[in-house]
Protein backbone atom coordinates (compact mmCIF):
# COMPACT_ATOMS: atom_id res chain seq x y z
CA UNK A 1 0.00 0.00 0.00
CA UNK A 2 0.58 3.76 -0.79
CA UNK A 3 0.91 4.72 2.84
CA UNK A 4 1.95 3.06 6.17
CA UNK A 5 1.20 3.80 9.76
CA UNK A 6 1.57 2.06 12.85
CA UNK A 7 1.15 2.48 16.81
CA UNK A 8 1.57 0.85 20.15
CA UNK A 9 -2.21 1.13 22.22
CA UNK A 10 -1.90 -0.38 25.81
CA UNK A 11 -5.55 -1.62 25.49
CA UNK A 12 -7.99 -4.18 25.25
CA UNK A 13 -8.81 -5.76 22.00
CA UNK A 14 -12.01 -5.97 22.27
CA UNK A 15 -12.10 -1.91 23.15
CA UNK A 16 -9.96 -1.14 20.64
CA UNK A 17 -11.75 -2.54 18.26
CA UNK A 18 -14.87 -1.53 19.23
CA UNK A 19 -13.31 2.66 19.35
CA UNK A 20 -13.00 1.96 15.01
CA UNK A 21 -15.42 -0.54 13.92
CA UNK A 22 -18.55 1.67 15.67
CA UNK A 23 -18.49 4.99 12.98
CA UNK A 24 -20.05 7.35 15.54
CA UNK A 25 -16.61 6.64 17.51
CA UNK A 26 -14.66 6.38 14.72
CA UNK A 27 -15.52 9.77 13.11
CA UNK A 28 -14.62 11.53 16.80
CA UNK A 29 -11.12 10.57 16.69
CA UNK A 30 -10.29 10.03 12.55
CA UNK A 31 -9.39 13.45 11.46
CA UNK A 32 -9.90 12.41 8.25
CA UNK A 33 -13.37 11.92 8.44
CA UNK A 34 -16.20 14.34 9.47
CA UNK A 35 -19.09 12.05 9.34
CA UNK A 36 -19.30 8.41 8.71
CA UNK A 37 -22.91 6.92 8.66
CA UNK A 38 -23.21 2.65 7.55
CA UNK A 39 -25.91 2.12 5.25
CA UNK A 40 -28.34 -0.97 5.51
CA UNK A 41 -26.87 -3.87 4.93
CA UNK A 42 -27.86 -6.95 2.36
CA UNK A 43 -27.67 -10.67 3.84
CA UNK A 44 -24.50 -11.95 3.25
CA UNK A 45 -23.30 -8.77 1.92
CA UNK A 46 -20.63 -6.84 2.80
CA UNK A 47 -21.10 -3.74 4.89
CA UNK A 48 -21.67 -0.25 3.00
CA UNK A 49 -21.27 3.22 4.54
CA UNK A 50 -21.11 6.62 3.56
CA UNK A 51 -18.59 9.04 4.44
CA UNK A 52 -18.19 12.88 4.34
CA UNK A 53 -15.10 15.11 5.13
CA UNK A 54 -15.25 18.63 5.21
CA UNK A 55 -12.75 20.34 3.58
CA UNK A 56 -13.44 24.18 4.63
CA UNK A 57 -16.29 25.73 6.77
CA UNK A 58 -18.73 25.70 3.67
CA UNK A 59 -17.02 22.81 1.79
CA UNK A 60 -18.01 19.15 2.26
CA UNK A 61 -17.14 16.26 0.00
CA UNK A 62 -18.55 12.92 0.38
CA UNK A 63 -18.23 9.41 -0.99
CA UNK A 64 -19.43 5.75 -0.44
CA UNK A 65 -17.43 2.22 0.22
CA UNK A 66 -17.64 -0.94 0.78
CA UNK A 67 -16.06 -2.63 3.90
CA UNK A 68 -15.50 -5.71 5.77
CA UNK A 69 -13.62 -7.76 9.11
CA UNK A 70 -12.29 -10.67 10.17
CA UNK A 71 -12.95 -10.19 14.38
CA UNK A 72 -11.90 -14.06 14.99
CA UNK A 73 -8.45 -14.85 12.93
CA UNK A 74 -6.31 -18.43 13.81
CA UNK A 75 -3.62 -16.59 14.71
CA UNK A 76 -5.10 -14.40 17.16
CA UNK A 77 -4.98 -10.95 15.49
CA UNK A 78 -7.86 -9.28 13.82
CA UNK A 79 -8.57 -7.35 10.16
CA UNK A 80 -10.69 -4.71 8.56
CA UNK A 81 -10.40 -3.71 4.74
CA UNK A 82 -12.40 -1.56 2.56
CA UNK A 83 -13.05 0.18 -0.65
CA UNK A 84 -14.18 3.98 -1.61
CA UNK A 85 -14.81 6.10 -3.96
CA UNK A 86 -15.89 10.20 -4.03
CA UNK A 87 -17.94 11.14 -7.18
CA UNK A 88 -17.75 14.06 -5.70
CA UNK A 89 -15.27 16.74 -8.65
CA UNK A 90 -13.91 18.95 -5.69
CA UNK A 91 -12.46 16.11 -4.02
CA UNK A 92 -8.88 14.80 -4.31
CA UNK A 93 -9.36 11.26 -4.24
CA UNK A 94 -11.47 9.11 -7.31
CA UNK A 95 -10.83 5.80 -5.38
CA UNK A 96 -9.07 3.93 -3.04
CA UNK A 97 -8.85 0.82 -0.61
CA UNK A 98 -6.79 0.22 2.45
CA UNK A 99 -6.85 -2.22 5.75
CA UNK A 100 -6.84 -1.98 9.32
CA UNK A 101 -4.89 -4.77 11.32
CA UNK A 102 -4.94 -4.93 14.97
CA UNK A 103 -2.19 -7.22 16.62
CA UNK A 104 -2.17 -8.30 19.97
CA UNK A 105 0.99 -8.67 22.18
CA UNK A 106 1.72 -8.96 26.00
CA UNK A 107 1.52 -5.23 26.25
CA UNK A 108 -1.68 -4.00 24.37
CA UNK A 109 -2.05 -4.12 20.42
CA UNK A 110 -0.06 -3.34 17.49
CA UNK A 111 -2.97 -1.30 15.55
CA UNK A 112 -1.48 -0.33 11.79
CA UNK A 113 -3.00 0.48 9.05
CA UNK A 114 -1.71 0.62 5.13
CA UNK A 115 -3.88 2.36 1.97
CA UNK A 116 -3.50 3.39 -1.16
CA UNK A 117 -5.87 5.69 -3.87
CA UNK A 118 -5.61 7.25 -7.09
CA UNK A 119 -5.83 10.95 -7.03
CA UNK A 120 -8.04 13.03 -9.34
CA UNK A 121 -7.52 15.70 -11.87
CA UNK A 122 -4.69 13.72 -14.26
CA UNK A 123 -0.99 14.84 -13.88
CA UNK A 124 -2.20 18.31 -12.22
CA UNK A 125 -3.81 16.42 -9.22
CA UNK A 126 -0.90 13.72 -9.41
CA UNK A 127 1.09 16.29 -9.05
CA UNK A 128 -0.54 17.91 -6.06
CA UNK A 129 -0.92 14.81 -4.85
CA UNK A 130 2.58 13.75 -4.12
CA UNK A 131 3.74 17.46 -2.61
CA UNK A 132 0.60 18.61 -0.70
CA UNK A 133 -1.90 16.10 -0.18
CA UNK A 134 -0.19 12.05 0.26
CA UNK A 135 2.04 13.71 3.00
CA UNK A 136 -1.15 15.75 4.88
CA UNK A 137 -3.25 12.17 4.20
CA UNK A 138 -0.41 10.74 5.82
CA UNK A 139 0.84 13.21 9.12
CA UNK A 140 -3.76 13.16 9.64
CA UNK A 141 -3.38 9.29 9.55
CA UNK A 142 -0.64 9.28 12.44
CA UNK A 143 -2.30 12.10 14.31
CA UNK A 144 -5.41 10.47 14.56
CA UNK A 145 -4.07 6.93 15.94
CA UNK A 146 -2.29 9.47 18.53
CA UNK A 147 -5.16 10.54 19.28
CA UNK A 148 -7.18 7.32 19.76
CA UNK A 149 -4.02 6.14 21.39
CA UNK A 150 -4.83 8.60 24.17
CA UNK A 151 -8.81 8.37 24.47
CA UNK A 152 -7.84 4.28 25.34
CA UNK A 153 -4.71 4.83 27.41
CA UNK A 154 -5.18 7.83 29.38
CA UNK A 155 -9.67 8.34 28.43
CA UNK A 156 -8.41 12.06 27.24
CA UNK A 157 -11.08 12.28 24.73
CA UNK A 158 -10.58 13.37 20.99
CA UNK A 159 -12.30 16.51 21.52
CA UNK A 160 -9.90 17.20 25.04
CA UNK A 161 -7.10 16.45 22.95
CA UNK A 162 -7.99 18.45 19.97
CA UNK A 163 -8.43 21.62 22.34
CA UNK A 164 -4.75 20.56 23.97
CA UNK A 165 -3.54 20.38 20.86
CA UNK A 166 -4.36 23.81 19.74
CA UNK A 167 -3.18 25.43 22.90
CA UNK A 168 0.06 23.89 22.63
CA UNK A 169 0.26 25.20 19.05
CA UNK A 170 -0.73 28.13 19.95
CA UNK A 171 1.71 28.74 22.34
CA UNK A 172 4.43 27.59 20.08
CA UNK A 173 3.37 29.89 17.10
CA UNK A 174 3.45 33.19 19.80
CA UNK A 175 6.75 32.03 21.18
CA UNK A 176 8.08 31.45 17.40
CA UNK A 177 6.76 34.75 16.75
CA UNK A 178 8.12 36.41 19.63
CA UNK A 179 11.71 34.78 18.94
CA UNK A 180 11.82 36.20 15.19
CA UNK A 181 10.59 39.64 15.97
CA UNK A 182 13.57 39.70 18.60
CA UNK A 183 16.06 38.20 16.25
CA UNK A 184 15.09 40.97 13.63
CA UNK A 185 15.35 44.00 16.27
CA UNK A 186 18.20 41.83 17.80
CA UNK A 187 17.05 42.21 21.55
CA UNK A 188 14.42 40.87 23.77
CA UNK A 189 11.29 43.40 24.15
CA UNK A 190 11.23 44.92 27.33
CA UNK A 191 12.75 48.08 29.43
CA UNK A 192 16.25 48.69 28.99
CA UNK A 193 18.38 49.23 32.01
CA UNK A 194 21.92 48.32 33.66
CA UNK A 195 21.42 44.46 33.87
CA UNK A 196 20.01 44.41 29.97
CA UNK A 197 22.73 46.23 28.79
CA UNK A 198 25.21 43.70 30.64
CA UNK A 199 23.12 40.53 29.64
CA UNK A 200 22.74 42.28 26.06
CA UNK A 201 24.93 39.47 24.27
CA UNK A 202 22.85 36.53 25.78
CA UNK A 203 19.71 37.89 23.71
CA UNK A 204 20.54 36.08 20.27
CA UNK A 205 20.83 33.09 22.27
CA UNK A 206 18.12 32.80 24.15
CA UNK A 207 16.19 34.13 21.14
CA UNK A 208 17.75 31.08 19.28
CA UNK A 209 16.81 28.54 22.06
CA UNK A 210 13.26 29.79 22.04
CA UNK A 211 12.88 28.83 18.19
CA UNK A 212 14.43 25.80 19.04
CA UNK A 213 11.69 24.94 21.43
CA UNK A 214 8.92 26.49 19.44
CA UNK A 215 10.10 24.14 16.82
CA UNK A 216 11.49 21.27 18.01
CA UNK A 217 10.44 20.23 21.68
CA UNK A 218 8.07 17.05 22.07
CA UNK A 219 4.86 17.69 22.31
CA UNK A 220 3.59 17.10 25.97
CA UNK A 221 2.35 13.52 26.85
CA UNK A 222 -1.31 14.53 26.67
CA UNK A 223 -1.48 16.42 23.24
CA UNK A 224 -1.85 13.89 19.99
CA UNK A 225 1.14 13.77 17.61
CA UNK A 226 2.12 12.10 14.82
CA UNK A 227 5.81 11.92 14.96
CA UNK A 228 4.78 8.94 17.46
CA UNK A 229 3.63 6.70 15.15
CA UNK A 230 5.59 4.76 12.68
CA UNK A 231 6.14 5.33 9.32
CA UNK A 232 7.19 2.37 7.79
CA UNK A 233 6.76 -1.74 9.03
CA UNK A 234 8.99 -3.32 10.73
CA UNK A 235 8.67 -6.36 8.91
CA UNK A 236 7.85 -6.82 5.40
CA UNK A 237 4.10 -6.71 5.12
CA UNK A 238 1.27 -7.36 2.31
CA UNK A 239 -2.40 -5.97 1.98
CA UNK A 240 -4.92 -8.74 3.80
CA UNK A 241 -6.54 -11.59 1.51
CA UNK A 242 -9.65 -9.71 2.85
CA UNK A 243 -8.86 -6.87 0.90
CA UNK A 244 -8.56 -8.64 -2.14
CA UNK A 245 -11.38 -10.48 -1.92
CA UNK A 246 -13.85 -7.16 -1.77
CA UNK A 247 -15.81 -6.15 -4.50
CA UNK A 248 -14.54 -2.98 -6.06
CA UNK A 249 -17.03 -0.09 -5.44
CA UNK A 250 -17.60 2.30 -8.14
Amino acid sequence: MGLYRETHIRADLDELWARTQDPACHQRWDLRFTEIEYLPRAEGGPQRFRYATRVLPFLTVSGTGVAAGERERPDGTRTSALRFSSPHPLSPIAEGSGYWRYVPDAHGVRFLTGYDYRPRWGAPGALADRLLFRPLMGWATAWSFDRLRLWLERGITPERALYRWLAELTVRTLLLALCLTGLGRGSLPGPAGPLADSLAFLCPLLLLLGVCLALFKAPLAGTPAARRCLRAPATRTRAPRLLRTLEKHG
